[in-house]
C-alpha cells in the first residue's frame, strides 16, 4: 500500500442514514426473525429510508450506517475485543430470541419462567471487519450484569439475575467460531445485579455493589481472604424503593485509588486498606445521576507528562440523569424532563468543586463514549421518565459531541440524528476504525415489536463522527508500524511511523491509547483515554513522519491489557492499532 493511500476501513459499508423497521411480528416472534417483508411495506421502508438520508446528509455532524437489520437479539450488553469483534447480550429470560443456536443446540433451564427448553440465543459474536455475527450460548441469566477485561483480554462478566446472580463467565477471544462462553457456578461471594465491574492495576477485579448489596468483591476470590467487604457509602446512597446508586459510576485515579459516584455524590476510595481517601461535594442541585435516574459519565483523558509518569490532574464529567422523584412520578403515569445539566470536577484538586455546563437538550439514559480525538461522544436516551418498564418517554435521537478542551460555554456540537429511538436497554461502544456500534433498546419484559410505543429493535447501525468525513481523508494519518497486536512495557519510549497524504500541519500530532469498554445501561464500565504527548513528527521522505513517545508508567494509569492506539492529526485520528500493556 503506497503511503498516499488510506487504510481500508474494517467495515467498508457507505454511509447510510436510515429509519427504523416496522416488525409484521407477534409479540412472541418465531424463532427466526422473517426478513421478507410485503411489497407495501418494502416500499414504506425504501420511501423511509431515502427520506432520512437526504435529512441527515443536509448538514455536517457525523453520518450513520446500517449495519444490520437484525442480529437476532436486542444488545443490552457490548464488550469490543482485542480480536476486533463485539460480544454482546441481552437476557435469558425475554422468551425465545431470533437466533437459534447452531447445531441443534438447547438450553435446559429448570428455573427458567418463560422457556424452560430454549434453543434459541441470547448472545452473539459480531465481526466488526466482516460484518457478521453468530450466536453464543449462556446457560444461566445474564440480565443486568458487570464486565471488565482481564489482562490477556478475555472478558470476565459478573452476576446476572436469578440463576445467574452469583456466576462469573468467561469469554477467552478466538480467531475462528470455536470459542464460546464458559461458566464458573459460585464465582461470585453475593448475588450481583447492577454491580459495576473495574479492572485493577494487579491484573484482578472489584465489583461494587448491585441491588440490596452494598458491598464490594475481588475477582479472582483469594482463598485466604474475607469474600465481600461491606461499604457504608452504598448504604448512604441508597433510596427506598428507588435506590438510585445501582451501576455506580467508578474510575480508577491517577494515584491508584477508586473514584466513585452513586446517587448525587462521590468519594475516592482506597480499595487496598478498604478506607475513604475523601469525600466529595454533593453534585449541584441535589438530583440522583445514576441508575434508575440513570445519567452517564466518563472520565476524560488523561494527558500523561513528559516520561510516561503520573498526571497532573484527572477529571469526571457527569451527564443527564433524571431528576429526584422521576422514577416515582413515572410509576404514576408521569414522566418528569429529564436533566439537561453536566457537572465536571477534577478529582485530584486539594478542594475540588463541581463546575455545571448546559447540555443542548436534556437527556437520560444516554451513552458517554470517547473518542480517539479526545472528545466525547454522547448518544442514545431520551427527554423524559427514567430506566425502567416502559417508563422512558421522547427519544433523543440526535447524538451530542462534547469538546473538553474548548472554552466553557462553546463545548457542546449537535450531530446529525439517527432515527432509531435507543430507549432503555440500548448501549454503544467504540471500535477500532473511529466508529462507534449503537445497538439494543427495548423496555419491555418481553420481545414486543407491536402494539407498543417503542418496538423491541434488535438492529445494529454505526455512528461515524464528523473526523470521519471523506472531505478529511487528506488529514487522515495511516500509521505505519508498530504493527497491531504489539507489545509494549510500562514507562518505555515508543516510536510511530505514521503518513499522511496531505501533509503534516505545523501543530503536530498526537498519539492516544484507549481501553475498550463494557457498556450497558448508559456506563462504560473500564472506558480509559490516555494522551501520550506528541508535537513535532520527524519527516521521513514520501509523507511519512515519525513520533516518539513514552508509555503510561504504571498500571495505576494504564491497567495491563489491550488497548487501541491512535494517530491524531488536527483532530483527525488514524485507524488505531492494537497493543498489549504488560
Amino acid at each position: 500500500m503506497a503511503c498516499g493511500e488510506t487504510t481500508p476501513a474494517l467495515h467498508p459499508v457507505g454511509f447510510i442514514a436510515h429509519c427504523p423497521q416496522t416488525n409484521t411480528n407477534t409479540t412472541s416472534p418465531p424463532l427466526s426473525l422473517s426478513l421478507s417483508l410485503s411489497l407495501l411495506m418494502t416500499r414504506y421502508l425504501f420511501l423511509s429510508l431515502l427520506l432520512c438520508h437526504l435529512l441527515c446528509a443536509a448538514g455536517t455532524g457525523g453520518r450513520w450506517t446500517l449495519l444490520h437489520q437484525s442480529i437476532g437479539i436486542t444488545s443490552m450488553h457490548m464488550q469490543l475485543l482485542y480480536n476486533d469483534r463485539v460480544v454482546m447480550y441481552d437476557r435469558t429470560d425475554f422468551g425465545i430470541s431470533n437466533i437459534s443456536l447452531p447445531g441443534g443446540k438447547c438450553r435446559h433451564d429448570p428455573y427458567e419462567a418463560v422457556v424452560k427448553v430454549d434453543c434459541s440465543a441470547h448472545s452473539v459474536e459480531y465481526d466488526v471487519p466482516t460484518n457478521t455475527f453468530r450466536p453464543l450460548m449462556v446457560q444461566t441469566d445474564v440480565w443486568c450484569s458487570s464486565g471488565a477485561l482481564a489482562p490477556d483480554g478475555s472478558l470476565v462478566q459478573a452476576g446476572g439475575f436469578n440463576d445467574g446472580e452469583r456466576v462469573v463467565r468467561i469469554f477467552q477471544p478466538c480467531n475462528d467460531s470455536r470459542c464460546d462462553w464458559r461458566e464458573i457456578p459460585d464465582g461470585l461471594a453475593v448475588r450481583r445485579w447492577y454491580a459495576t465491574s473495574q479492572a485493577l492495576p494487579n491484573g484482578t477485579q472489584i465489583i461494587f455493589g448491585g441491588r440490596r448489596q452494598f458491598n464490594y468483591e475481588f475477582y479472582p476470590k483469594a482463598a485466604s481472604t474475607i469474600n465481600a467487604y461491606s461499604l457504608r457509602f452504598l448504604v448512604e446512597t441508597f433510596e427506598k424503593k428507588a435506590e438510585n446508586n445501582l451501576y455506580p459510576f467508578v474510575f480508577l485515579n491517577v494515584d491508584g485509588n477508586l473514584f466513585i459516584f452513586a446517587n448525587n455524590r462521590a468519594i475516592l476510595f482506597n480499595y487496598k486498606n478498604g478506607t475513604v481517601v475523601r469525600t466529595y461535594p454533593i453534585m449541584p442541585g441535589g438530583d440522583p445521576r445514576s441508575y434508575p435516574s440513570t445519567g452517564s459519565s466518563a472520565l476524560l483523558p488523561l494527558k500523561l507528562v513528559k516520561g510516561g509518569g503520573a498526571t497532573t490532574e484527572a477529571e469526571v464529567l457527569i451527564c443527564g440523569g433524571a431528576p429526584k422523584g422521576a422514577y416515582f412520578q413515572a410509576q404514576n403515569g408521569t414522566f418528569a424532563p429529564a436533566l439537561n445539566t453536566c457537572g465536571r470536577i477534577k478529582i485530584t484538586d486539594p478542594s475540588p468543586k463541581w463546575v455545571m455546563e448546559t447540555m443542548p437538550m436534556a437527556r437520560v439514559m444516554g451513552d458517554m463514549i470517547l473518542l480517539p480525538n479526545g472528545d466525547v461522544l454522547i448518544i442514545n436516551g431520551a427527554a423524559a421518565g427514567t430506566a425502567g418498564w416502559e417508563f422512558g418517554r421522547d427519544p433523543v435521537l440526535k447524538p451530542v459531541i462534547y469538546r473538553p478542551d474548548i472554552v466553557h460555554g462553546s463545548r457542546f456540537e449537535v450531530q446529525n440524528p439517527s432515527c432509531i429511538p435507543r430507549m432503555y436497554h440500548s448501549s454503544a461502544v467504540l471500535v477500532r476504525d473511529g466508529r462507534v456500534l449503537v445497538g439494543g433498546s427495548n423496555p419491555h419484559i418481553y420481545y414486543n415489536f407491536t402494539g407498543v410505543l417503542y418496538p423491541t429493535d434488535l438492529s445494529l447501525e454505526a455512528f461515524s463522527p464528523p473526523y470521519l468525513d471523506a472531505g478529511l481523508s487528506g488529514l487522515r494519518p495511516r500509521i505505519v508500524s508498530p504493527v497491531s497486536q504489539a507489545i509494549i512495557e510500562y514507562g518505555r519510549p515508543l516510536s510511530i511511523q505514521f503518513c499522511i497524504s496531505g501533509g503534516l500541519s505545523q501543530n503536530g500530532v498526537s498519539v492516544t491509547m484507549i481501553a475498550p469498554s463494557f457498556t450497558t445501561h448508559s456506563f462504560a464500565m473500564n472506558q480509559r483515554l490516555l494522551v501520550l504527548g506528541g508535537g513535532k513528527a520527524r519527516s521521513m521522505g514520501n509523507s511519512t513522519f515519525k513520533v516518539r513517545v513514552v508509555t503510561p508508567g504504571s498500571g495505576d494509569l494504564a491497567p495491563s491489557g489491550y488497548y487501541m492506539v491512535y494517530v491524531v492529526h488536527q483532530g483527525v485520528p488514524s485507524e488505531g492499532i492494537w497493543v498489549h500493556i504488560r
